[in-house]
């Protein structure tokens, strides 16, 4: 399967996003093609690409697993071009899932699906769970001991203790007081 995690497409926007942060009013969004960050508000409609399926004549297939068999179609390269005419764009995907469901799916589904993969391989996110889980997994345990060590030592705990001024009133730490301390 194609690791689709984090990676979304964002209702009248064109192109493929990668969620960066959650914000007050939204998400924070970063574009897979120039890297650009832009706030998206909680209103507009974003489906993730995890979540996306296409119908089947047994049951719905998940777009991952489509992407998988392009993916080894392809050996790992770019598929057809989505502006291609529709007989090829048709016979290519009946190649790629020969079981669609043919009344439900469109050539329209078909294109969007492909300008998805060729999106994802020239921005360099088209990778294999199994290979991203490895990646992930080697950073974590790649990081020395020793680092995480300074990194608990870094931590200081807060002095909550009551200290006197010059003119012998009490301050209190953390605590905001109006006027003169």
């Amino acid at each position: 399967m194609i690791d689709l995690t984090g990676i979304i497409a964002i209702s009248g926007q064109p192109g493929l996003f990668r969620v960066v942060a959650q914000s007050k009013n939204g998400i924070i969004v970063e574009a897979l093609a120039d890297k650009k960050r832009t706030s998206i508000n909680s209103t507009t409609k974003v489906s993730s690409l995890e979540d996306i399926s296409m119908f089947t004549t047994s049951e719905d297939k998940p777009v991952s697993l489509i992407m998988k068999a392009i993916y080894d179609k392809e050996n790992g390269g770019a598929c057809i071009d989505a502006k291609s005419d529709d007989k090829s764009v048709t016979s290519y995907f009946s190649e790629i899932l020969p079981d669609y469901d043919k009344e439900r799916v469109y050539t329209s589904n078909m294109r969007k699906l492909f300008n998805w993969y060729n999106g994802l391989h020239s921005s360099g996110n088209l990778k294999l769970k199994e290979v991203a889980q490895k990646e992930a997994s080697g950073e974590k345990t790649a990081k020395p001991v020793a680092e995480k060590k300074a990194a608990v030592k870094k931590t200081v705990a807060k002095d909550t203790s009551k200290t006197k001024t010059t003119t012998g009133v009490k301050k209190t730490t953390g605590v905001r007081k109006t006027g003169v301390a």
